[in-house]
C-alpha cells in the first residue's frame, strides 16, 4: 500500500508559500540590491504566511553554485548580468518544499543559454517521475537536455528527498546518469535540482557560506545553544536569524553545528538551477512547487 504524508495539505501550503517566495526573490533580484535585502525580503514573505523558512535563503551568483547566504553585516549589491540562484523553501511544522530560480540579474540576456538547460533539465526529469521508475531514467534525462545545449550537468550535486523536518533524505536524484540503482516509490516527496555550467561540470569547496545546522542535541549545558536548537532543530540556519545579543554563544557551538561551504564551480564557470518539489504518484506527478499549483 502506499503511504503519503501524514498531512499532505500541510506539504502542498508549504510548496505554495515557497513557489510565492521564489517570486518574490526573484522580483527583488535586480541592479544595486543588496543581497541581504532579497534575502530578508524572500524570508519575511514566508513567514508572513504562516510558514518559516526550510532553510536561509541562498543567493549564490555566477561561480557560486550553492549554499551562500548573506551574514547580518552584509553589504554585497547585485550587478547588471549577475546569474544569481535563488533557492528557498518553507515549512510548516517539519513539512518542507524546496524551489529554485536562476535570474539574469537586469535581463541582459547574455546567459540565457545556461538558465534555458537548467529549466529545460528539471522539466525532462519531471516528465519521468512516476512510482516504480529508475531514478537513473531522471539523472539521464536532465543530462540529455543539459548536453542539448552544449553545456555540462554538475556532476557532483544532486536532488534529493525529502521527510518531515528533514530537507536531505536518504534518496539521491544525481544529475548525471549511472549513479543511482534506486527507484522511486508512490508517496515520496523529491526534490529535482538541476545544476549547468560552462565550466568543468563539478563544485569544489569554497568559503564558509554562513549556514549552519545543528548536528545533534547540544544538551542543557548552555541555555542559549539550547534555546537555538529548540528553535531550528536540525533545519538550516543562519545568524542573520539569531539575536546578537546570542551570537557569541552560537559562535563556541562550532562542536555540535555542521558548516556549510559555498559550492564553487571547479573550472571556475558559470552556474545556471532550477528547482521544483514534486509528489511521486501511482502513474506520474504532482509538481507541488509550480506557481499556479
Amino acid at each position: 500500500m502506499a503511504r503519503y504524508p501524514d498531512d499532505l495539505d500541510r506539504w502542498r501550503r508549504a510548496a505554495r508559500i515557497s513557489a510565492a517566495a521564489r517570486e518574490v526573490g526573484s522580483a527583488a533580484a535586480v541592479p544595486g540590491a543588496r543581497r541581504r535585502d532579497v534575502a530578508e525580503a524572500v524570508e519575511s514573505y514566508i513567514r508572513s504566511q504562516g510558514a518559516q523558512p526550510a532553510f536561509p535563503a541562498n543567493l549564490s551568483r555566477n561561480v557560486e553554485a550553492a549554499h551562500f547566504t548573506p551574514p547580518p553585516d552584509d553589504e554585497q549589491t547585485l550587478a547588471k548580468g549577475d546569474l544569481l540562484k535563488v533557492d528557498v523553501g518553507a515549512h510548516i511544522d517539519g513539512a518542507i518544499a524546496d524551489t529554485a530560480v536562476t535570474v539574469e540579474v537586469g535581463g541582459a540576456g547574455r546567459h540565457e543559454n545556461l538558465v534555458r538547460a537548467a529549466k529545460d533539465a528539471v522539466e525532462a526529469a519531471i516528465a519521468k517521475v512516476r512510482a516504480g521508475v529508475a531514478v537513473d531514467e531522471l539523472s539521464r534525462a536532465i543530462e540529455t537536455a543539459i548536453h542539448a545545449r552544449g553545456l555540462k550537468p554538475v556532476g557532483n550535486l544532486s536532488g534529493h528527498s525529502i521527510h518531515l523536518y528533514l530537507l536531505h533524505a536518504g534518496k539521491s536524484i544525481p544529475n548525471v546518469s549511472g549513479m543511482s540503482t534506486d527507484h522511486l516509490e508512490e508517496g515520496e516527496i523529491i526534490a529535482i535540482e538541476p545544476f549547468a555550467t560552462n565550466g568543468e561540470g563539478a563544485i569544489e569547496n569554497g568559503e564558509f557560506g554562513h549556514i549552519v545546522r545543528f548536528r545533534k542535541d547540544p544538551g542543557p549545558s548552555d541555555p542559549v545553544v539550547a534555546r537555538l536548537y529548540e528553535r531550528f532543530r536540525t533545519l538550516p540556519f543562519t545568524a542573520r536569524w539569531v539575536d546578537p545579543a546570542d551570537r557569541p554563544a552560537l559562535a563556541k557551538a562550532r562542536r555540535v553545528l555542521q558548516t556549510y561551504p559555498v559550492f564553487v564551480e571547479a573550472g571556475g564557470g558559470l552556474v545556471a538551477q532550477a528547482e521544483h518539489t514534486v509528489l511521486v504518484t501511482a502513474d506520474g506527478v504532482d509538481v507541488l512547487t509550480r506557481s499556479d499549483a
